[in-house]
């Protein structure tokens, strides 16, 4: 029976569900990988903190360079997340013969290409499952299952914390602070949430699952993004009484040789299958000319969800090395798709604005709109206060830069007195 020395780097909430996993399930793993697995060192900043876990004397290490330099330890899981130094700490593992696995989707969006450069060189391989959407099978699917493809569409909810607090707004009508409070209290939210509520968690995961779907180099810089924090429990309102609801959607399409990338609000139809994730889950819908339409779903975070994709990875690894394989992590961007400018992006469009109740205000606003092009599918007025009026206002698809052009003239116009928001909206297909 062979054994396989690994190393964890960070012992956080998920290394402390890998721990837990490798422990109670310690009597499986010769029957599922034919090894025994030992973990042999763990990476921390404070060695003498009291932990939830125990581990035996000896495997505890504030010296990484104990882990890399050891010519016993097979695989080295990172879990310790941000760029630096877990850049550097892959990187000389690799150098130094270890396979990888990581949960680290900032690391990989920002320099996947230069870390799978290196396992190429080196013939090492880096598994990163957990790195996008938790414990939902995303990355090996778009790598093997579904390579028959060419991928059209990748378009899902994939950040846990902005889909509890939208529902929260749409389902019990709290406003952004207070839903934000609660994902707080529950553990949902970190204690800066800009990364979430801003959007940027979600741009660095579907920089990952667009690069894979479309065989094309995405970086967070080209991810279009923007956050919640503007979406109000009255658009939400307005959305429910006109057939949608509103998420935070990664949107990723390809066509004729230009990939859009995208993380913004979209309002989408009741009938969509991803109007119906709420709370803390995800979900990923994805489109291929042979498969047709299918979706993933489940847990995308929480401390065993996540260790459950990163032991997968590990047992993955384990049995490659057990046949005497290695060299498959080889990067898969082997095409240079051009990334659409926002503006040239068509889509719906919900607009709600304040304006004077004054009798022409609407005609004023359509002309404006019917000069640049955009169309009017559906116009909601009601009486806001004294003598304002709210209209919204859903668009037929638009360029982007023609919907911005048009509201940059009508902002201007004497009888408006706010825009209140403009959200894009999905699935309309006209």
């Amino acid at each position: 029976m062979n054994k396989v020395n690994v190393a964890l780097l960070g012992l956080g909430t998920v290394g402390q569900g890998v721990v837990k996993i490798l422990q109670n399930n310690k009597d499986q793993w010769v029957k599922r990988c034919n090894a025994e697995i030992k973990l042999k060192k763990v990476l921390v900043k404070n060695t003498q903190k009291k932990r939830e876990t125990s581990l035996p004397p000896g495997v505890i290490t504030s010296d990484w360079q104990e882990i890399v330099t050891d010519p016993e330890i097979q695989v080295v899981i990172e879990l310790m997340g941000g760029i630096e130094p877990a850049r550097t700490y892959i990187l000389e593992a690799l150098k130094h013969g270890k396979h990888i696995v990581t949960a680290n989707k900032d690391l990989l969006a920002e320099h996947g290409e230069e870390i799978l450069s290196t396992c190429k060189e080196v013939e090492r391989d880096i598994y990163f499952e957990a790195s996008v959407g938790g414990g939902i099978p995303l990355i090996n699917p778009l790598k093997q299952s579904l390579l028959a493809n060419n991928i059209e569409k990748v378009m899902g909810i994939v950040n846990g914390t902005t889909n509890y607090i939208l529902t929260k707004m749409s389902q019990e009508g709290k406003n952004f602070l207070e839903a934000l409070q609660e994902a707080q209290t529950l553990g949902y939210a970190e204690a800066d949430p800009t990364a979430d509520v801003a959007g940027l968690d979600a741009a660095r995961k579907l920089a990952i699952l667009a690069s894979l779907a479309f065989h094309t180099r995405v970086k967070l810089q080209d991810v279009y993004v923007e956050g919640i924090t503007k979406i109000s429990p009255e658009d939400l309102a307005y959305a429910q009484k006109l057939g949608y609801t509103i998420k935070l959607l990664g949107i990723g399409s390809s066509q004729d040789n230009q990939i859009e990338v995208r993380v913004h609000p979209a309002l989408i139809p009741l009938s969509h299958p991803l109007a119906n994730v709420n709370d803390s889950f995800n979900a990923v819908f994805i489109q291929g000319d042979a498969v047709g339409e299918t979706m993933f779903y489940g847990r995308g975070a929480g401390q065993l969800p996540t260790a459950s994709s990163v032991v997968g990875d590990l047992i993955a690894i384990i049995k490659n090395i057990n046949s005497n394989t290695k060299g498959h992590s080889v990067c898969t961007c082997y095409e240079r798709k051009k990334i659409k400018p926002m503006g040239e992006v068509k889509t719906n469009y919900f607009l709600r604005l304040h304006v004077l109740d004054r009798p022409g205000v609407l005609a004023g606003i359509a002309s404006v709109f019917g000069d640049h092009g955009v169309s009017l599918a559906s116009v909601v007025q009601k009486g806001c206060f004294q003598d304002i009026a709210e209209l919204v206002v859903i668009t037929h698809q638009v360029k982007e830069k023609d919907i911005q052009d048009s509201l940059q003239i009508i902002k201007k116009l004497s009888t408006t007195k706010e825009i209140v928001n403009l959200i894009r909206v999905e699935g309309m297909g006209c």
